[in-house]
């Protein structure tokens, strides 16, 4: 079934093909006798448990030719899902935001940044909103990708917007179902079962 395409995914698709011909078109130069330092304008932060928002997060650095950054929490989620699960609805009840394990240097430099997250709980993770309180984005705009396990965004858009003061948030982001690793668990616990 064929799903209308938003006017955001017409101007990323637009934009990554035509970044191949606007490079080709473009009349060759001498190089300069010391290479100066391009500045990005478009970040690409993300947090990604089973790595759905990762490959996502790469795919659209390349395409914009913007910066990677990894939003990573100082303690690390536990391995198994629903421990993280669990956690995470802790962390969410209380308001908690951990501590990261870094920020991005320079935040100045950049004018857009994509942000990718996973939902957790019904909205974004806590890690997600210590990232934006941890940064000022204020003047910048911000263009979420959501990946979900099936249960759709919550209200991960008011959450993000209500952590990011000053800044715009991207009316029309990029929302995916990726729920393998929920599928995974359920149909093993289904061939167990089956087993007993």
């Amino acid at each position: 079934m064929n799903q209308p395409v938003s006017a955001w995914r017409r101007h990323f698709l637009a934009t990554s093909a035509l970044s191949g011909i606007a490079a080709a078109a473009r009349p060759l130069q001498a190089a300069p006798a010391a290479p100066a330092a391009r500045a990005s304008k478009v970040l690409v932060a993300y947090f990604s448990r089973s790595g759905n928002t990762r490959v996502i997060a790469g795919q659209i650095a390349r395409a914009q030719q913007g910066d990677l950054f990894e939003i990573v929490p100082a303690q690390p989620y536990p391995d198994d899902y629903l421990t993280t699960v669990d956690q995470a609805r802790r962390e969410r009840d209380r308001g908690y935001r951990p501590p990261l394990k870094g920020k991005v240097a320079n935040l100045d430099a950049y004018a857009t940044i994509y942000l990718g997250l996973p939902i957790w709980g019904g909205t974004s993770p806590p890690v997600i909103r210590a990232f934006l309180a941890a940064h000022d984005l204020k003047g910048k705009t911000v263009i979420p990708f959501i990946t979900h396990g099936g249960y759709g965004i919550g209200d991960s858009l008011k959450a993000i917007a209500a952590h990011m003061p000053g800044a715009r948030l991207h009316d029309t982001g990029l929302v995916m179902q990726a729920d393998q690793e929920r599928q995974t668990l359920e149909r093993v616990t289904a061939w167990l079962g089956k087993l007993d």
